[in-house]
């Protein structure tokens, strides 16, 4: 698989530098299909020439990284974002829009691979779900963990959240750490899972009940109660008419 890369920075350098890393990176191979000195043009781009991955800075004239990556992923077919930035202090937010990686500048070879990497394995992953013959209750992710890998079926999970740069995948009997995007989840899944939040999904045969509470610091807010859990996940009011659908579907 060879990864088709847009590279998006206002400072030409800093685009030249990436071209050069790219070159020298042989596990992905990767594509420069492009680059753009603001988001504008990252956009114009991707929706003329599509990309595997874009490689976004954070602090750019105009629209800024981190507004681009939230419109990125809303796209349907969406493009994986690794932001490559000189700032530290981003990389929550960054994760909370399910960036794949974050790297800060100046970035190394061998760190840029990484994030490419997982890249590869993500949509590895989402080829293989979409040419499965019968999608649904036999499909399963591959837990990397410690030196082994590990087959959990989709039909067990509970509840899928976002924590940085993993996902935390639920069961009734144990909690795994997935290194993937829960967008692409949503829309691989959307017969399995229903979003309850910006950082978590649950499984729509487990949706017990949707329950009002009142936080002292937050306010009024929603819980969704779910079978084979003591955990109770916030439900945004973005979600909530979803989530109750869910309830009575």
């Amino acid at each position: 698989m060879t990864l088709k890369v847009l590279i998006v920075d206002d400072e030409a350098l800093a685009r030249s530098r990436l071209r050069t890393l790219l070159s020298e990176c042989s596990d992905p191979r990767t594509e420069v299909v492009g680059e753009a000195g603001n988001a504008v043009q990252a956009m114009q781009h991707i929706q003329r020439l599509p990309c595997d991955v874009v490689l976004l800075d954070i602090h750019m004239p105009g629209v800024d990284g981190m507004a681009l990556a939230a419109q990125l992923r809303e796209m349907s077919s969406a493009p994986s974002v690794i932001f490559v930035t000189a700032h530290a202090e981003h990389a929550v937010r960054a994760f909370e829009l399910e960036a794949i990686d974050y790297l800060t500048k100046p970035v190394r070879r061998e760190r840029l691979e990484q994030a490419l990497q997982k890249v590869q394995r993500l949509r590895q992953t989402a080829d293989s779900a979409s040419s499965a013959d019968a999608p649904g209750a036999n499909d399963c992710l591959i837990i990397q963990e410690r030196g082994r890998s590990e087959r959990v079926a989709l039909a067990d999970v509970i509840f899928l959240k976002a924590e940085l740069k993993y996902i935390t995948v639920r069961t009734a009997d144990k909690e795994y750490i997935y290194d993937g995007a829960l967008s692409d989840l949503e829309s691989r899944y959307p017969h399995l899972f229903v979003r309850v939040h910006r950082n978590a999904l649950v499984a729509r045969r487990c949706v017990r009940a949707v329950e009002k509470h009142n936080d002292p610091v937050e306010g009024e807010g929603w819980t969704v109660r779910l079978d084979g859990v003591d955990d109770r996940l916030a439900v945004s009011r973005r979600q909530l008419a979803s989530v109750r659908e869910a309830l009575m579907g």
